[in-house]
């Protein structure tokens, strides 16, 4: 992507690691490969360890100027890093990645024909389920407090709620989680 350029190409994939599904870290769908990938969160299986990912001759920058540039927060503990590996040997293992294009799209379809719902926007597990402006989508967060819903919108668009569901959510708890969605759609 930046052959011909001055600037690098960062995605921070700090919160949702391995939510976009099967492509990893190029991002086919945008047409991006990028130079550094930042990973967090996820990327530690619930304990608190981070990466810095780059090709060679980036890495290489790092390695005098500036000093110690290559330091993360959240890097090398050898009990976070174990937590991390049995995370990824599990989505791994349990093909985990390759069902959650399904497992969106399920909600999506379970969601998009109520009238309340304008639009939704997803990659993988994670949507945002437009709805048109701010006070319906305040007044949905308190009913999803009510129905027991963690939820919340985005800090860039206020009139949009967020569902990022686990990547082990089952088939059955998709069903469940958006008919207790749709019955609190129902109350706006």
């Amino acid at each position: 992507m930046t052959k011909n350029r001055t600037e690098v190409a960062d995605i921070d994939r700090s919160l949702y690691d391995f939510t976009y599904g099967e492509e990893g870290f190029e991002r086919l769908d945008a047409g991006i490969t990028p130079d550094i990938v930042c990973l967090a969160k996820a990327f530690g299986g619930g304990m608190p360890l981070g990466a810095f990912v780059a090709r060679h001759e980036i890495m290489d920058t790092l390695q005098s100027n500036p000093v110690l540039g290559h330091i993360t927060t959240f890097g090398g503990h050898p009990v976070c890093c174990a937590a991390g590996l049995a995370a990824l040997e599990y989505l791994l293992e349990h093909h985990v990645v390759e069902q959650v294009e399904a497992k969106g799209a399920l909600y999506e379809e379970l969601l998009q024909g109520h009238p309340a719902v304008r639009e939704i926007r997803r990659s993988g597990l994670l949507l945002a389920v437009e709805l048109g402006s701010s006070e319906r989508l305040y007044r949905i967060m308190e009913l999803f407090k009510e129905a027991g819903i963690m939820s919340d919108w985005f800090l860039f668009c206020d009139t949009a709620f967020r569902i990022s569901p686990p990547l082990t959510i089952s088939e059955e708890e998709v069903r469940d989680s958006a008919r207790i969605i749709l019955g609190c759609l129902d109350r706006l």
